[in-house]
């Protein structure tokens, strides 16, 4: 068992929890979901945890099958913490999760989201069907951190640029992203002011933005995941 506790419950709900239902197991999976991660930018993206706990917590989840370590090849040699096949099935249940947190009527606790968490609410808030047929692929910068975006059948979300450059760039800072979502600040004011930067298609750019502007009123009101 890859939990030191267990409810010793046959029900599915209970064992899911016996595998990730310890503090920290389920925030690491959801730093996961978009690409892998070094130990060191799991640190950063999950402020306040202990360097202890989370070697534990990722032993308990590469014994349990939901994470892998891996050896990236030269230059970077860099090792790094990946969902398994099985783990990225999580992808749905964090997704969904998030949604119904973000509408809970309890305050939301201060301070700002993580880059990852704002980029799977992105995730859950695009629609393939608001896009002309084919959708795209955008390059999304938020500082040093970039994702790719890609809208086809439906909605994709990685860590990093794309292996082909897109070309199409959207430039902006977490804080801005999640003004955007939470509908405080509107598009054309952002690019107005500087605080989002388009290359390329500017058009497709701002259709990207302006579906998530739009998404649901109340998970616009709390948006993370």
């Amino acid at each position: 068992m890859p939990t030191k506790r267990s409810y010793g419950d046959p029900c599915g709900v209970a064992r899911a929890l016996d595998l990730v239902g310890e503090r920290w197991a389920l925030l690491i999976v959801r730093d996961l979901l978009l690409g892998p991660k070094r130990f060191t930018d799991l640190q950063v993206g999950l402020t306040g945890v202990p360097p202890n706990v989370l070697t534990t917590r990722l032993n308990d989840l590469r014994e349990a099958g939901v994470v892998r370590k891996r050896t990236l090849p030269p230059p970077a040699a860099s090792q790094v913490y990946e969902l398994t096949e099985w783990g990225a099935g999580l992808k749905p249940i964090v997704l969904a999760l998030g949604l119904w947190g973000a509408q809970s009527p309890v305050s939301r606790p201060e301070g700002e989201m993580g880059t990852d968490s704002l980029m799977l609410s992105m995730l859950g808030a695009l629609e393939p069907a608001a896009f002309a047929p084919g959708g795209g692929v955008f390059d999304v910068r938020l500082g040093r951190e970039s994702f790719t975006v890609s809208i086809g059948e439906d909605v994709q979300i990685t860590r990093g640029n794309a292996p082909v450059p897109t070309g199409t760039v959207i430039n902006t800072d977490a804080a801005t992203l999640a003004a955007l979502m939470a509908g405080e600040v509107g598009v054309d004011a952002a690019v107005a002011a500087g605080r989002v930067r388009l290359e390329g298609d500017t058009n497709a750019c701002r259709a990207l933005l302006a579906a998530v502007w739009r998404s649901d009123d109340s998970a616009r009101a709390h948006p993370g995941v």
